[in-house]
């Protein structure tokens, strides 16, 4: 008895087992930077700041380091250097030196089917954008007015504007904008999320981001288009967050390309999803109940109608509206896109397939997500890999876009600007020159202003040098 308790009481006086860091990952990205520990075990952290200089210490408590800080490549980030020590006798420390000042947050992650234990790091930088090139001040300004003009047209179905017809008719024409279409692209995956493998080893987040590149190139390269990558490097992005960039960047579409997997290498083909009925159903609820989305931006991505002032039905309505018309434009664009791949590629599904995928549930963004073909597939691999098949792929998905927006172009934009130039006016119609008002060319063609506007289905909004008005017959 007297052996057992002693025993006992050297077990409990032992040191718990040390948590060995057997590797340490970095990924750096424009707006954080996101630092993995691979380790042995599980273990506790503590993360704090300290400044003059500026530093972020780690402690691991019952650690020890197994690798080379040295090898880890420190470029992209706000991190100058790395070093670690001993804490407290059996604790390890790893203090970072920083150029810039940080928001960190931490925790940690069970063992899944790629990693054991880890411990992430999150280093937000305050103030950055999380995209390259952010939108333009000036182009945003320009937005902001196309989507006042959209939300004075959805508040006219439940009340009248309050405007005064009088001073709106004696505005000048404006010049017109003639801004770019912006294309959100975001490349699946990511970072320490390396998405489906393929039997040859090929990673997911490696050619889907491939493809997208192709794609910003083809975008960019159209006059009076222009890409947003949601992430250009290999670091992670939270689904929401890929939606809330698109919005940020006043996107006028958003493209999610992946490639599909099964757990039979048999399936092949490409795939178009726009957001399901019960998704889009889910989502409004969602917006509805939360708090911080009750004053949040719904009717436009500058976000200019606000649901504050409006009862719990009518914000329904108006949400249900904007995710209805959201919807109907994603799968109008998802149905071109689908007969270009379908020139490229075998098709796995014949039409748009709806899903409640998280990426596809901005309100006021249309929204597709795209499975270039099945990595999974041995054959469809190693066509995946192939830089043609690749470039392929983005002339397919591009081209069904940009017939979509030459169709119908936002009414701000370049293209509608030179489909407006390009359209011969007949004698009921008159093009808008400089200096014109409503008022001057009512009285012009002997019509009264309110008629005027009512057949333009105009609101109150400035009209445009080179609009095309249709003159009501009196």
């Amino acid at each position: 008895m007297l052996v057992a308790a002693t025993l006992a009481m050297a077990w409990f006086a032992m040191p718990a087992q040390a948590a060995q860091v057997d590797n340490i990952r970095l990924w750096a990205a424009p707006d954080h930077a996101r630092l993995v520990f691979d380790l042995s075990g599980h273990t506790e952290a503590n993360v704090f700041t300290l400044d003059n200089p500026r530093r972020l210490v780690i402690d691991l408590d019952q650690s020890r380091l197994d690798t080379d800080l040295a090898s880890l490549d420190l470029q992209g980030s706000a991190i100058t250097a790395v070093r670690s020590g001993v804490r407290d006798g059996s604790g390890l420390r790893v203090v970072l030196e920083l150029s810039r000042d940080v928001e960190p947050r931490h925790f940690t992650l069970p063992p899944n089917d790629q990693y054991g234990h880890r411990l992430v790091v999150d280093m937000e930088y305050p103030g950055e954008s999380a995209v390259e090139n952010p939108i333009d001040p000036i182009e945003a300004m320009i937005r902001e007015q196309e989507m006042t003009a959209n939300r004075h047209r959805g508040e006219a179905a439940s009340e009248a504007p309050r405007i005064d017809p009088e001073v709106v008719a004696q505005q000048p024409a404006a010049p017109h904008p003639r801004r770019d279409i912006i294309i959100a692209i975001d490349p699946g995956h990511g970072g320490e999320d390396p998405g489906a493998i393929g039997p040859g080893g090929t990673r997911e987040k490696d050619v889907v981001m491939e493809i997208s590149r192709r794609l910003q190139r083809l975008v960019d390269g159209a006059e009076g288009f222009r890409a947003v990558m949601i992430r250009d490097g290999d670091y992670y992005v939270g689904l929401r967050q890929r939606t809330r960039i698109a919005r940020e960047q006043k996107a006028d579409f958003f493209v999610s390309i992946h490639a599909d997997a099964f757990n039979s290498p048999r399936p092949n083909g490409s795939s178009v999803y726009a957001l399901s009925q019960s998704g889009a159903t889910s989502e409004t609820a969602q917006w509805l109940a939360a708090s911080e989305n009750r004053a949040d931006l719904i009717g436009g991505v500058d976000g200019n109608l606000s649901l504050n002032d409006k009862d719990e039905v009518l914000r329904g309505v108006l949400l249900d509206l904007t995710m209805t018309a959201t919807l109907n434009d994603s799968l109008a664009i998802g149905g071109q896109v689908l007969d270009q791949l379908g020139r490229v590629n075998r098709l796995h599904r014949s039409r748009v397939e709806q899903a409640g995928f998280m990426v596809l549930k901005s309100p006021d963004i249309p929204s597709l997500l795209i499975e270039t073909g099945f990595i999974s597939n041995p054959d469809e691999e190693r066509r995946l890999r192939d830089s043609g098949h690749q470039q392929r792929l983005a002339e397919s998905i591009f081209s069904g876009i940009e017939s979509h927006f030459r169709s119908n172009p936002p009414p701000a934009s370049l293209l509608a600007w030179q489909r407006d130039n390009r359209r011969t006016t007949s004698s009921n119609e008159y093009r808008i020159q400089p200096g014109d008002t409503l008022s001057q060319i009512a009285a012009r063609h002997g019509v009264p202003v309110a008629q005027l506007k009512q057949a333009n289905d105009i609101n109150g909004d400035v009209i445009r040098v080179g609009q095309v008005l249709r003159i009501p017959r009196s």
